[in-house]
């Protein structure tokens, strides 16, 4: 079998055998299939799609890349979450160890940030020593320990997808549905999990921007998870606006130890809450939701979760004063504002251009081999619905030296729209896919 074959099959719409897929994937882990013929399947996989078949056959040839996790000796059942990925995405963070806390054991393993949007190992890397290359040992320590454990792909996990994760970072293949649902679901499944929640991003910042799409890609993976013999859910919740009010990777971890204090932004907490408490549900640690509601509430008023995230920290190599300590982090001492031109209501803030403006900044990759600056960002200092004077900061940029410090105002600038009327609320979780 040719690979050149394989590409020009896909090219033209055909539909690939799974020993063309398992090829494939085959030639991509042991480095037989070298980069450029790779993005050129990945492109032709972006164009032409791939049917309900493929997207499975891909999946499992990804899973077969490398090793599954056993998770069958720690108690309980896993439930494994994962995001599809939007700006100031850091509801993971918060969400293992409040989960952990309520009883449940959430295996994570997770990826870097793709084209505009952040990723969850480059956030917890921000935080002096954490490690995120445990190995499987060292993982399932961690779950026995804390409860959770947040990494990266290893060598033995699923590595394929290491491979083609960066690639379509860097070639503009990331977002078709059946990659999305394959990248994501091969992780769910080698990382031992038997209960999967999905949070699938739609709107502006996301990779699914119209909710027909976002749908379809619900759909894709809860179908995949149940060729599997996992139960698997999904939310679709609005990306519009970015995720709370900070975007850089620093500075969200900020954001999520002040939420695990109790005073996160309303969006995160929402989305956080909600999936914890399908979490409680589906692990069989309450019957209701409302039961669920409840323990999750405990768990962040009293300090347990936390306490539990400090934990992890340390379980991780981590400093876990930081929690108390915020200095400990990255910081980048110059800031810029970028203020009102009018009076008026915030009637739009668009999520893309705000990711595209950390990235500018250093918090994010534009090749391959880029090294982030885990320091800089922004934080919005107003919202959608907030009413607003000329001369008011809307946007606070955290910069290194004026790096990107110019085309990241415009952008900002651009993102932001100022109305005379105050806008309807929207809301945060749009449906569910189950």
């Amino acid at each position: 079998m040719r690979v050149v074959e394989v590409i020009a099959r896909k090219r033209d719409g055909g539909a690939l055998s799974r020993e063309e897929l398992q090829f494939f994937i085959h030639g991509v882990t042991d480095g037989t299939i070298p980069d450029y013929q790779t993005a050129a399947l990945l492109m032709a996989v972006v164009l032409r799609g791939m049917t309900s078949d493929e997207a499975a056959c891909l999946t499992d040839s990804m899973v077969d890349s490398g090793q599954r996790v056993d998770l069958s000796d720690i108690p309980g059942i896993k439930v494994g979450k994962h995001s599809t990925g939007g700006v100031g995405d850091k509801v993971s963070i918060v969400l293992a160890p409040l989960a952990a806390t309520c009883g449940v054991v959430m295996p994570k393993m997770t990826g870097r940030g793709l084209g505009h949007t952040g990723g969850t190992l480059d956030k917890l890397q921000s935080i002096p020593g954490f490690r995120v290359d445990l190995d499987i040992p060292e993982f399932k320590a961690a779950l026995r320990a804390v409860g959770t454990s947040i990494i990266g792909q290893t060598a033995s996990l699923v590595p394929a997808d290491k491979k083609l994760y960066a690639l379509r970072d860097v070639t503009a293949t990331i977002g078709s549905i059946p990659l999305i649902a394959a990248s994501v679901m091969s992780k769910k499944i080698a990382e031992g999990s038997t209960v999967v929640l999905l949070d699938v991003k739609c709107g502006d910042g996301a990779f699914m921007a119209a909710p027909a799409d976002a749908r379809a890609l619900a759909a894709s993976m809860v179908a995949i998870g149940a060729r599997a013999g996992v139960r698997t859910e999904a939310l679709i919740t609005n990306m519009e606006t970015p995720l709370g009010c900070a975007v850089g990777n620093s500075l969200e971890i900020v954001e999520c130890l002040e939420t695990l204090k109790g005073r996160g932004p309303g969006d995160l907490v929402e989305i956080v809450k909600r999936l914890a408490c399908r979490a409680v549900v589906l692990a069989g640690r309450d019957e209701t939701e409302a039961d669920a509601l409840c323990r999750v509430e405990r768990a962040l008023s009293s300090g347990q979760a936390l306490e539990t995230f400090g934990r992890l920290i340390a379980q991780q190599n981590g400093d876990p004063n930081v929690i108390e300590n915020y200095s400990l982090l990255p910081a980048a001492k110059a800031r810029e504002q970028l203020t009102a031109s009018r009076d008026g209501y915030i009637t739009g803030l668009r999520a893309r251009p705000l990711g595209l403006a950390a990235n500018l900044l250093g918090a994010g990759r534009t090749t391959l081999g880029d090294q982030i600056d885990p320091a800089v960002g922004l934080i919005m200092l107003a919202k959608p619905g907030a009413r607003v004077e000329r001369g008011q900061p809307l946007m606070e940029i955290h910069h290194r030296d004026r790096h990107g410090v110019e085309a990241a105002l415009a952008l900002c600038s651009d993102a932001i729209t100022i109305g005379d009327e105050r806008p309807m609320p929207h809301s945060v979780i749009l449906d569910e896919v189950r």
